[in-house]
């Protein structure tokens, strides 16, 4: 029992330290644009990070692509469910259904299955946030905006590195030396960025009504714990592929969708604020159960 909590406790323990020093960074007012710190890491980072690890690590193109699938089909459970849930409570579905959704699998979820389950596990993490970060782009601007634009989703980058990243998995080519090597380093920036963001990015918000965000924070846990069972069972995944898609359903709401709710529905910017901090702080707890004894 001891050398277990001490494998998830190296696990868990550096995400929160990185985190950590993102917060502290907040307290101390140092210069931090969290803007900047997102562009690079969404158009830079995560594209080379990428391409630079799916081209050289040895997964499966047909399990890669069904994990994708999954993450898909996890969104619009965790969509669907969550109109029925935000009916119930009363809540508006424009302001709340965006976090209820899209789950943080890049800040925490890459770092988490890196150190759990390797570089085939964060590979396969990939192709989840890969789908995510998609969504959020596209569906999670267009539900509190309102409105449809196309033009995101052709905009993205992290599409075509994808593209790329399956041919050189399907052909067994490989990127020219000097350029694998530069995307190393480029994509190396990403997670330690990420997680000082998001550190940053919780210790600014505002919170108001806790106890819905408790609430919001619950249904969402046993959302993604119906969710993750359903797909690790319908996809029949084991090994390390499992475990990123459950640790994927298990992740808090994203930050990122917190920047559009405060745009389109600015009233609802502190109650979506604390719904996400809170399941942040609740996948603390959670996790080291979730790496115990399902994963």
């Amino acid at each position: 029992m001891d050398h277990l909590f001490l494998n998830v406790l190296n696990v868990v323990l550096p995400v929160l330290i990185c985190a950590g020093i993102g917060y502290l960074l907040a307290l101390i007012r140092a210069p931090f644009d969290n803007k900047v710190i997102g562009g690079i890491v969404s158009r830079v980072g995560y594209p080379t990070l990428i391409i630079s690890h799916l081209s050289t690590t040895q997964i499966a193109v047909g399990t890669f692509l069904d994990v994708m699938t999954a993450a898909a089909l996890a969104i619009a459970g965790f969509g669907l469910l969550g109109v029925v849930a935000l009916k119930l409570m009363g809540l508006p579905v424009r302001a709340f259904l965006t976090p209820l959704m899209h789950g943080n699998v890049g800040n925490i979820g890459l770092p988490i299955t890196l150190l759990a389950l390797g570089d085939a596990g964060m590979a396969y993490t990939m192709g989840f946030v890969v789908v995510v970060l998609i969504s959020i782009f596209t569906i999670g601007m267009w539900i509190p905006a309102g409105e449809f634009s196309p033009k995101k989703l052709a905009t993205t980058p992290v599409i075509y590195a994808v593209a790329l990243s399956l041919v050189l998995m399907a052909t067994g080519y490989s990127l020219p030396q000097p350029v694998a090597k530069s995307f190393d380093i480029l994509g190396g920036l990403s997670i330690p960025l990420m997680l000082l963001t998001l550190g940053h990015t919780l210790a600014t918000l505002q919170i108001r009504r806790l106890g819905r965000a408790v609430l919001l924070t619950a249904v969402h846990l046993l959302m993604a714990f119906v969710i993750a069972s359903m797909l690790v069972w319908m996809f029949g995944f084991t090994g390390a592929e499992r475990g990123a898609v459950i640790l994927c359903c298990l992740m808090p709401s994203s930050v990122a969708t917190y920047l559009f709710i405060d745009q389109h529905m600015p009233e609802y910017g502190p109650d979506v604020a604390g719904f996400i901090l809170v399941s942040t702080l609740t996948t603390i707890l959670v996790l080291p159960v979730a790496l115990s004894y399902w994963i």
